[in-house]
């Protein structure tokens, strides 16, 4: 392998024969892709129900596809790749969850469309409307929606910089606003159609890419995939742990609770994101959600498959110590395997490389996009109609642009002021709240008809309040934390999840069961019981005060 050293020891695999073409391309591509938004939002409506679902008028095939693309994030893409290199057994194990999140979600596709409901505060109102219930939502939407923009938007920098020759840690930073405010831009301006296009062509351009860098390392290996592995274990910075448990730096006192733990979040709060809710909605009919699902099931399994070769495949290619001497975590793995994959001076390796770049950049561009929307949709449609005054469309559609600029500018503010520490262990909160607050929240409302007013906040903010508590792991003590020299660990997992989802089931249930007041669904909510519920949910839901729900 060839390794070119610039400046003061900082990592360049591309090379400066490869490096001048390798960023033309790629500069082409984001001019393309923003060209082509411009197409796709010059039509563009300041009707809300076009802007957040598109009208419903999504086919199953279709949403699907974009439905994938919801998975292929830059954290999946790169932070995952990066832990399968490093970690082995633990980072595939991760990857594993992400796939299994989109069976529980296809558990509830169908019950969320068939709702009508497309926000948090519309899903929580369902047995207990009024403001408070909407202003859980909201402080659970921020509580997820930041910590992931955040990771998202650093990985991005890191990619970018590793792409110029320039990995040490201003370059990165230097990156990261710059792609923040790209990628920022784009989020102002899209809508959900857009987004959708960009998420199908993602979808196909990930795949291909990884199925051919996949092919490529095996080929060094006499097409034998236990070969590579070993090759991987060889070169990693463990050998004798690498295809074994336990090799992720984290806190383990009890041992394999703490790992069952890890599964409950990742899997639970990956499936129920306020963005993959909102994707759900889409679709035409409950019967099309689960069609949808299942397609993206198939798709996910796919991209899972594929992105765990890449991981054990840069592993043997590159080498564990030359991954981690560009990061801690290994988010440039899939574009230093591109670069070692063919020949240096190849015309091939030049296309790859850019391919691999510009798939980076689709994930940041989409994921950004997806995530901060359906946080301004929850706020557009649950904080903004509580303020005085009648709510008007094109005052609505302004506050979704207002709150998209708002989230995009907290986040990268925040990502760069806490750039010299690690946070990726911020996605772990984000999905550990989402796991506590929301899916048991969403259980309850369409499993449970008990479930009331009462219920519903004990469990949500007593599911926020423990992803707070007991997340201590996450800012200090392990070597991912965001402070690991600091040391104040009272808890002895490496995420809430393993209390603080039983906990707020508990609540949950116990809350509905002591509240004086019995539960009594929205007014005009879809009940989920019969066969024409797919076509009756096309109607806006009204609560009792008789307007729009939201």
């Amino acid at each position: 392998m060839t390794v070119h050293i610039v400046g003061a020891g900082v990592l360049d695999p591309i090379g400066s024969d490869a490096r001048g073409p390798v960023i033309v391309a790629f500069l082409v591509f984001i001019g393309l892709s923003l060209l082509w938004l411009f197409t796709l939002a010059s039509s563009q409506e300041h009707e809300p129900e076009r802007l957040y679902l598109a009208d419903r008028s999504l086919s199953p095939v279709f949403n699907g596809f974009a439905m994938a693309g919801e998975q292929i994030t830059v954290v999946t893409l790169l932070v995952t790749s990066g832990f399968i290199a490093l970690y082995g057994y633990d980072g595939f194990n991760i990857a594993i969850d992400l796939m299994l999140a989109l069976g529980v979600l296809l558990l509830l596709a169908q019950k969320i469309r068939d709702s009508g409901l497309y926000t948090l505060g519309d899903l929580f109102s369902v047995h207990a409307a009024g403001r408070a219930s909407r202003t859980a939502a909201a402080l659970v939407t921020l509580a997820i929606t930041i910590p992931l923009l955040m990771v998202q938007l650093r990985a991005t920098g890191i990619s970018v910089a590793l792409l110029i020759g320039r990995s040490n840690h201003g370059t990165q930073v230097v990156c990261t606003v710059l792609m923040g405010l790209l990628v920022g831009f784009f989020a102002v301006v899209a809508d959900l159609r857009g987004t959708s296009f960009m998420q199908v062509v993602k979808v196909v351009v990930t795949l291909i890419t990884l199925s051919l860098i996949t092919l490529l390392a095996l080929s060094r290996f006499e097409w034998n995939p236990g070969y590579l592995l070993s090759a991987a274990a060889e070169k990693s910075v463990s050998p004798s742990g690498y295809l074994s448990p336990g090799l992720w730096p984290r806190i383990a006192n009890l041992g394999s609770l703490n790992a069952i733990g890890e599964h409950i979040v990742v899997i639970l709060g990956t499936a129920v994101l306020p963005n993959l809710i909102l994707r759900v909605s889409a679709s035409r009919t409950g019967r099309s959600a689960r069609r949808s699902m299942s397609i993206a099931s198939g798709l996910g399994a796919a991209f899972v498959v594929l992105l765990s070769a890449a991981g054990f495949a840069a592993a043997a290619v590159v080498g564990g110590d030359v991954i981690r001497a560009v990061d801690e975590v290994g988010q440039g793995s899939p574009i230093l395997l591109a670069s070692e994959v063919l020949p240096h001076g190849s015309v091939a390796r030049v296309a790859l490389i850019t391919a691999m770049a510009s798939v980076a950049f689709l994930a940041a561009l989409t994921t950004v996009s997806s995530v901060a929307f359906a946080a301004a949709v929850t706020f557009a449609r649950d904080v903004f109609p509580q303020g005085k005054g009648p709510r008007t469309r094109t005052g609505e559609a302004r506050v979704l642009r207002l709150t998209l600029v708002a989230l995009v500018a907290v986040s990268l503010s925040l990502s760069t002021a806490i750039s010299r520490y690690p946070v990726e262990s911020l996605v772990i909160f984000a999905l550990c709240v989402a796991a506590s607050s929301v899916f048991p929240a969403l259980i309850y409302t369409f499993f449970w008809p008990k479930f009331n007013r009462r219920g519903l906040l004990w469990s949500v903010h007593g599911g926020l309040l423990l992803s707070l508590v007991l997340s201590s792991p996450v800012v200090t003590g392990t070597e991912n934390s965001l402070w690991p020299e600091l040391s104040f660990n009272w808890y002895p997992y490496y995420n809430a999840g393993m209390v603080s989802v039983p906990a707020a089931l508990f609540l949950g249930w116990i809350g509905s069961l002591t509240s004086p007041e019995s539960s009594q669904p929205v007014a005009g909510a879809v009940r989920t019981t019969g066969k024409d519920v797919g076509r009756r949910s096309t109607a806006r839901p009204r609560t009792a005060r008789g307007r729009h729900a939201g």
